[in-house]
């Protein structure tokens, strides 16, 4: 099954480009700082965390509250693109149109890190939600340290100090994934879409929803009836403990759902793909697990994360 693709119209696109390219003489450096730029926030977050006054760390979606599958970028995403001296971004189709925009903004000075070639991961990966695997934001810091060192050699050891710091931060995360495995061995969920699937696989929880449901809900395909029909009977039969929904994207069938699960008393937990406001990686990722935490041990539903 085909990742899930970020689609732009061809009118929009052409103007994406032709912004793009008109930009493409814009100075690296803006007030001394390094022009940063993460396709998603999750990725400039880190960027911040690891470039820290040197950089200035943009984000192309950051807006938790929409669904990212209908995002668009804009002529003005396309300018500061081109004047980034660093990208992020995700790979496996998820943010196609980054790489549209660098086509259309060359330059060969400009450091763009993929993560799926930073994992990697080919082209056939079916889950494209990187960030929550444990595993790829350690990646990611280490490769900015290199990235940013390379751009700005003066200031190596300070960006090798932060992304070390980073990677040492993540380590609470870690430890709580591996004691929710031994705490709750045999923890089951049913899931919308494969947005959180790696965190639920790091934290021992089995999945019982085919995966081919997940991408249908993911790609935009209506599932087949048959397949509704087997997520349901996971709520009715009460094979789950938990209902994982992607927050950010809720049409009629993930609606059906949240309906199946209450009629069934089993709690729910919404994960996002954007970073929601007031969080950096850190505390979203302990946030998505603790509400998976709290459904587990008293049956308490968390549909939106935020403060």
């Amino acid at each position: 099954m085909e990742p899930m693709r970020r689609l732009l119209p061809s009118a929009a696109l052409a103007a994406l480009l032709l912004a793009g390219c008109g930009a493409a003489g814009a100075p690296a450096n803006l007030h001394g700082r390094i022009l940063a730029v993460g396709a998603e926030n999750e990725y400039s977050n880190v960027i911040a965390q690891v470039g820290g006054r040197y950089v200035d760390a943009v984000a192309v979606m950051s807006n938790p509250n929409t669904d990212p599958h209908e995002f668009e970028a804009s002529p003005s995403v396309a300018r500061t693109v081109a004047q980034a001296r660093l990208v992020v971004q995700n790979g496996v189709g998820y943010d196609e149109f980054m790489s549209k925009i660098e086509s259309a903004s060359q330059d060969s000075s400009r450091k763009v890190i993929d993560v799926q070639n930073l994992l990697g991961l080919p082209d056939s990966t079916r889950n494209p939600h990187l960030w929550y695997s444990p595993r790829t934001m350690p990646a990611v810091a280490r490769a900015l340290a290199a990235d940013l060192a390379a751009i700005e050699p003066a200031h190596a050891a300070y960006f090798r100090r932060r992304a070390a710091r980073f990677v040492a931060s993540l380590g609470p995360w870690r430890r709580a994934l591996r004691a929710f495995s031994r705490a709750h061995p045999h923890t089951t969920v049913a899931t919308t879409e494969p947005v959180g699937d790696d965190m639920l696989q790091a934290a021992g929880i089995r999945n019982l929803t085919p995966f081919s449901l997940q991408a249908d809900i993911m790609n935009g395909t209506d599932p087949a009836p048959q397949a509704v029909t087997r997520q349901d009977q996971l709520f009715s039969t009460h094979r789950v403990d938990v209902f994982v929904y992607n927050q950010q994207v809720t049409d009629s069938v993930t609606k059906g759902f949240l309906a199946a699960a209450a009629r069934a008393h089993i709690p729910v937990v919404g994960v996002y793909e954007t970073m929601p406001a007031g969080d950096d990686y850190q505390s979203w990722m302990m946030a998505e697990l603790s509400a998976l935490r709290r459904a587990v041990v008293d049956g308490t539903s968390t549909r939106r994360l935020g403060r």
